[in-house]
């Protein structure tokens, strides 16, 4: 099933996608069984917005792919390396990647993106699908020369509309091996998959959840693939992820 997030001008509402329409579900899946209206809004009609909104964080993994890891002149490291994205960096499809004024390098990072549906902590792997409300595309936007500079990634990671999600989540989707693409104005810069993950998702939420506690709507990033590279001003990166859709963002500076 996929959920939209979206509005025609009013107030956010939540829609599932059958076919051209989005059939208009009552309240936030997050919190209420998603029920139709019975009301149909043509795709075509509206603005798709994040399909989450984090209610605390987001949770990012550091170098889970080795070949990105190795780009970068890293290894691989001991235990999964995280750190947190506030919820002001999410910004939805079409929306702008803003490129901070301190900044001369940004990078995209394509990513598989998990939502969590419920408060957890210290879950064990095996149970960590009964978490898990869904998947969406993610584009973990890093100012490359500040995080190298910077002794911690506050700065590079952690800068409004550095975390576009989208366009849509997704649940029930079979994340063993899925193709995650970047673009940059049409040019292919990643194509990996999920399978080139060192850390599974299950791995992950339990890593996370025994160093603090997951909430509902909360994000966790699971790594990106090798060909991360630069964005400028002007240009259009899409991530593409089998089953998600194409999460799109022009990039400008203010």
């Amino acid at each position: 099933m996929k959920i939209a997030r979206f509005t025609t001008g009013d107030d956010p509402r939540y829609g599932v996608l059958d076919g051209e329409d989005l059939v208009v579900l009552t309240g936030d899946p997050l919190y209420t069984t998603p029920t139709p209206t019975g009301a149909r809004v043509p795709l075509d009609d509206v603005r798709l917005l994040a399909p989450v909104i984090p209610r605390s964080k987001v949770v990012c993994v550091g170098r889970n792919y080795a070949e990105h890891a190795a780009e970068l002149g890293n290894d691989v490291p001991e235990r999964p390396l995280l750190f947190i994205k506030p919820n002001t960096t999410v910004v939805g499809p079409d929306d702008p990647i803003v490129l901070p004024a301190w900044t001369n390098e940004v990078h995209h990072e394509a990513e598989l993106a998990v939502v969590i549906s419920r408060i957890c902590k210290d879950i064990p792997a095996e149970q960590a699908d009964r978490v898990i409300l869904g998947y969406t595309a993610a584009n973990d936007v890093t100012a490359r020369d500040v995080q190298a500079e910077d002794k911690t990634w506050t700065r590079g990671k952690m800068f409004d509309t550095s975390c576009p999600l989208g366009p849509f989540l997704v649940t029930g989707l079979d994340t063993s091996d899925l193709r995650v693409q970047a673009r940059v104005d049409g040019e292919t810069r990643q194509d990996g998959s999920t399978a080139q993950m060192v850390r599974g998702i299950a791995e992950l939420i339990a890593y996370a959840s025994s160093i603090f506690t997951l909430l509902p709507g909360d994000v966790l990033l699971t790594g990106t693939p090798a060909g991360v590279g630069p964005i400028d001003v002007g240009q259009r990166v899409e991530v593409e992820i089998d089953g998600i859709g194409t999460l799109g963002n022009p990039v400008l500076r203010r």
